[in-house]
């Protein structure tokens, strides 16, 4: 039987990355170009250059798949993301389908890359799991009994800005503590620039040209791999910062695994390692319960694409003209 093909798109704040995959979750081609800033009409159209240049290699894909930050509506409206400004009460789905004339589903970003991760990834054949990407923000996806929680409107799972600290840095949201602000990719960064200004981290300081502007968190990676015990000290702080979610989440959820996804992953037990220390002595019962596997996600930048694309599969009958919105697996 020949697999069918659906386009999947990953559009977030610095590109749009598209692919066509089959129904087995084989990338077959593979498209990426920059993220236009600030309006829809200059995102859209990269959106809709993307997907034509993947039909002229393939022609025979049944239907087109969206991972997009921000809260996603089960119609496919994108009604606020933070770091998007694109994203306000957009109407993706809708004007997408029309654009190219393929059945269109959109959702989290966050949300297909743990639909993903379940299907063929690092959380296969569990009901109960969690996916955290750690990257510009945080994005999770919440697997329970199976299915992606998405909330009664879509908005679930929108776990980077779940307050950690009412008095803690700025969120990009405009709120204060969120874990987003505290453990994200960026986070890292800024917390490496405060500790520079204050005279620490001379090594990552260097590596950055001695500007503390400048600073961001590979140069706080590298200085750890290299042993530097002021850049360690700090990825134990972070680590820290982002078990202290993680155990907020395994107290609510109760998962099986969870899957960290997110520039983070390439280096390894350099931050997966604090992690799991800090986790284990925060989580609640530790001693007394089973306790969830932390792992690195095994679909790297490609869950996203992957998990758009199947999920449109997934909700597009073969032959049908139009996805079916709410139908959510």
């Amino acid at each position: 039987m020949t697999p069918r093909l659906g386009i999947g798109l990953d559009i977030g704040g610095t590109k749009v990355l598209g692919a066509i995959v089959d129904d087995t979750g084989a990338v077959v081609e593979e498209h990426r170009v920059p993220s236009p800033t600030g309006t829809w009409a200059g995102l859209l159209a990269a959106i809709v250059d993307t997907i034509g240049e993947l039909r002229s290699r393939r022609a025979d894909v049944a239907c087109v798949g969206i991972g997009a930050a921000g809260m996603v509506d089960l119609d496919g409206t994108i009604h606020y993301a933070p770091n998007v400004p694109a994203f306000r009460s957009t109407t993706v789905r809708a004007d997408v389908d029309a654009a190219v004339g393929l059945p269109t589903v959109v959702d989290n970003d966050a949300n297909v890359a743990a639909y993903a991760e379940a299907r063929f990834g690092a959380a296969r054949g569990m009901k109960d799991a969690l996916v955290i990407t750690l990257g510009t923000g945080i994005g999770g996806g919440v697997i329970v009994n199976g299915r992606v929680l998405r909330g009664a409107h879509g908005f679930a799972a929108e776990v980077g800005h779940f307050q950690i600290d009412p008095n803690g840095p700025m969120c990009a949201c405009g709120e204060r503590g969120h874990w987003e602000a505290m453990a994200s990719g960026t986070a890292l960064g800024v917390m490496a620039q405060a500790a520079a200004r204050r005279g620490q981290l001379a090594a990552v300081l260097a590596a950055a040209g001695g500007d503390p502007d400048a600073i961001r968190g590979p140069h706080v990676s590298a200085a750890g791999h290299a042993g530097d015990a002021e850049a360690l000290a700090l990825i134990d702080q972070y680590a820290f910062n982002v078990a202290i979610g993680l155990v907020g989440l395994a107290n609510i959820f109760d998962p099986g695994v969870i899957a960290i996804a997110g520039g983070l992953v390439n280096d390894g037990e350099l931050f997966l390692g604090p992690i799991r220390t800090h986790f284990l002595g925060h989580v609640e019962g530790s001693v007394h319960r089973p306790t969830p596997e932390i792992v690195p996600a095994t679909l790297g930048e490609r869950a996203g694409v992957i998990g758009a694309a199947i999920l449109a599969l997934d909700l597009t009958p073969v032959g049908a003209s139009a996805a079916v919105p709410r139908g959510r697996p």
